[in-house]
């Protein structure tokens, strides 16, 4: 299958890398020699497209530009795509179909670890396209396909923004470190290894069993939990998910 990835920024690259693999790629973009630049890494040899005035009918359009773009873009698109997928946080599906002529609209909320087959992304739109596009992006890591819009709007504040999230907790334990004493490299490296292993954890357990697995009483992981409790971090999280989840409603 030939994918049509619009767009050239970080993300449009992650899936672009991801894909590559299993799938036919070609770009569009509107810069076609930055587009090149930034897409260097591929390693297959892919058309870039100039979004002027492109033809996407019978395509399956991989929609992947910043939401503010959206509606300039869809005026560059021309004819009628098989397959509409719009990774565009807050656009909803209306919206696209509105603007953009396809057979079938999908939306999806990968994120960033497309590149090495790892992304968590959540799909919903078009019944009659839900195995397909779950097939298309099981190759870059793991799908999850719901109901509603609303429901994959809550989604992306876990998927799609919780790589961001995850490099604050990632950066702060990282200075912790160095706070105490350990070389930043060092530090670092021993981050990078704990998010490693914990992937596997988290899937066999509940966290809270976790937590409590690791914490004996009057401990080390005692004294730093209840830092972090009276820090309010879980309640800031908590808050964080909800503040980005309300920003994908916003008109």
């Amino acid at each position: 299958m030939l994918l049509t990835i619009v767009g050239n920024g970080s993300m449009a690259k992650s899936l672009a890398l991801g894909l590559e693999k299993q799938y036919e790629i070609e770009i569009v973009a509107r810069d076609t020699q930055k587009a090149k630049e930034s897409l260097a890494g591929l390693k297959k040899p892919v058309e870039i497209l100039e979004l002027k005035g492109v033809d996407i009918t019978g395509k399956n359009i991989l929609l992947c530009v910043k939401p503010n773009a959206f509606f300039e873009v869809a005026t560059h698109l021309q004819g009628e795509a098989n397959m509409l997928i719009s990774i565009l946080a807050g656009v909803n599906i209306e919206t696209l179909e509105r603007n953009i002529l396809s057979d079938y609209t999908i939306r999806a909320m990968p994120n960033i670890s497309a590149e090495f087959g790892n992304s968590t992304t959540t799909i919903t739109g078009s019944k009659e396209k839900k195995e397909e596009t779950l097939a298309i992006f099981k190759t870059i890591g793991e799908a999850f396909w719901v109901d509603s819009e609303k429901e994959l709007d809550i989604a992306t504040a876990i998927g799609g923004s919780g790589p961001a999230f995850l490099s604050l907790v990632a950066e702060a334990m990282m200075d912790g470190g160095v706070k105490q004493g350990l070389k930043r490299d060092m530090s670092m490296q021993l981050v990078a290894s704990l998010f490693k292993g914990f992937g596997p954890l988290i899937q066999s357990e509940h966290p809270a069993l976790i937590k409590d697995k690791v914490m004996s009483p009057a401990g080390t992981t005692a004294a730093g939990y209840s830092a972090l409790e009276d820090g309010k971090v879980r309640d800031a999280f908590i808050k964080a998910i909800e503040k980005s989840f309300k920003r994908t409603q916003k008109d």
